[in-house]
């Protein structure tokens, strides 16, 4: 096996096994043929000469040439006098786009919940804000640095946060990380407790993560008002994971005399992490400021780029108390050493630009369209479904009447290709939870939202 270095064509992984039967000239054409079949090579891709290539592979050039010419007659190839050998134009196998399970992506309408519109990721800002900060950032910003993030970027992220979500953020007391996945796990590592509550129902992933690092979170019910304190008190944690701006699943925003209560619990030695994921997002109801501004030495902060750029970044932070920065810091150096630097560069500007900001006005006018869109085919084409969480984010949770069959609704949506996710899992003992589906709307157009309905009502009305 060898892989092309000329500068005069591009590098191929090519294999060629000399104690095959296969003589080594037909191996090296079946190789080529398969590239630009696949779209490997694509049509006017220049290949190196025969002579760069053959001492490339370690064969005699006479075999290249061969190669060439047997493809430049089947048509894959074109030789032209004094612009060397390039790719046909040929009708090429296009590889399925497959699934994280290997499983051939097929929903023309995915509901996922969770994710913004990716479509409308902002790629000229980012480039622009990219070229920005490499610009003004010295050569060793890109070493080793701090496993906390580039100061420059905490600064960044400080100051957007305190004008935003009324947040008290010292940049020395922020650690920079990889989604509010990460973050969570890297709390369950280091806080000096394994007694931690989390709201029921809650974020499914972020209860594995905890499971996954020793901790069983304490379940702590959830009601019209958000986060049940006096149950909470009941649980006997040290420390709660909670969505207070925007509960994870339910959409329910945490009441007044609620956040008074949790603070005064916290008050007592204890801990609140908050993950105030799509608190960017809200269509019916005034914000809500953060809970860490109330007591920044009791809260954790969570935050991500996850909803409202893409989660494909894999951009988060956390606001800590002082007490627990040298402890996370250090739990982050062991996970990974530090985040990207170019996206830190790259976000950070955006955000002193104001990019960002522009960039979330836009996103809540579309998504409050798609909201409207979604809630307008529930009303008409299922009427019997309450719905929750319209009011904020991305997602919708839907529940039906006691009883309902929805694992059938699920499997049945997914043979006519539309994707949806029950509720159940987000329930620490998924067999209580009330039949529900989460229905995510921001990365699909509102004819995707109204086709999507319309099937699922069919099932509804076919199973029930």
């Amino acid at each position: 096996m060898a892989k092309t270095g000329t500068t005069s064509g591009p590098e191929l992984l090519l294999e060629l096994n000399r104690d095959a039967a296969d003589p080594l000239h037909r191996q090296l054409a079946g190789g080529l043929r398969s590239a630009i079949r696949t779209g490997r090579l694509a049509p006017g891709t220049r290949l190196p000469s025969s002579r760069v290539l053959a001492a490339d592979l370690g064969v005699s050039r006479r075999l290249v040439v061969d190669a060439y010419s047997q493809l430049a007659a089947e048509g894959f190839l074109l030789s032209r006098h004094g612009s060397g050998t390039v790719v046909a134009t040929v009708d090429t196998v296009e590889t399925p786009a497959r699934g994280d399970d290997g499983s051939t992506a097929r929903y023309d309408v995915d509901f996922l919940p969770g994710s913004p519109d990716l479509r409308s990721f902002p790629r000229d800002a980012w480039l622009r804000a990219l070229r920005q900060g490499l610009a003004e950032i010295e050569s060793d910003a890109f070493g080793y640095v701090a496993p906390q993030g580039l100061l420059t970027a905490r600064a960044a992220v400080a100051d957007y946060l305190r004008r935003v979500r009324g947040v008290l953020a010292d940049p020395q007391n922020i650690v920079l990380c990889s989604g509010a996945t990460q973050a969570v796990a890297l709390l369950a590592r280091s806080l000096p407790t394994t007694s931690l509550a989390m709201e029921d129902p809650g974020f499914w992933l972020h209860r594995m993560v905890l499971r996954n690092n020793g901790i069983e979170p304490r379940p702590v019910r959830v009601d019209e008002d958000g986060l049940d304190v006096d149950a909470l008190a009941a649980a006997g944690a040290d420390a709660v994971l909670t969505t207070p701006a925007h509960q994870s699943p339910t959409g329910v925003v945490l009441s007044a005399a609620r956040r008074t209560e949790l603070m005064d619990w916290a008050r007592a030695g204890r801990l609140v992490i908050e993950d105030d994921y799509d608190a960017e997002y809200r269509y019916d109801r005034a914000p809500v400021g953060a809970l860490q501004g109330i007591a920044p030495e009791r809260v954790v902060y969570l935050g991500s780029t996850s909803k409202t750029l893409a989660p494909g970044l894999r951009i988060g932070w956390m606001v800590l108390p002082a007490h627990l920065v040298g402890v996370v810091k250090r739990a982050k150096g062991l996970a990974d050493t530090g985040s990207s630097v170019m996206d830190q560069l790259a976000f950070a500007q955006l955000l002193r630009s104001d990019g960002y900001d522009r960039h979330l006005r836009q996103m809540r006018r579309r998504y409050l369209t798609r909201r409207n869109a979604l809630l307008g085919a529930l009303a008409r084409h299922l009427p019997q479904a309450t719905v929750l969480g319209a009011a904020a984010g991305v997602h919708l949770t839907v529940r039906f009447p006691d009883g309902f069959p929805v694992d059938d609704l699920v499997r049945c949506a997914a043979d006519q290709r539309v994707r949806v996710e029950p509720l159940a899992p987000c329930y620490a003992d998924p067999a209580s939870a009330p039949p529900g589906l989460l229905l995510g709307y921001a990365n699909l157009t509102e004819s995707q939202l109204d086709s999507g309905v319309r099937v699922l009502a069919h099932i509804a009305h076919r199973i029930s």
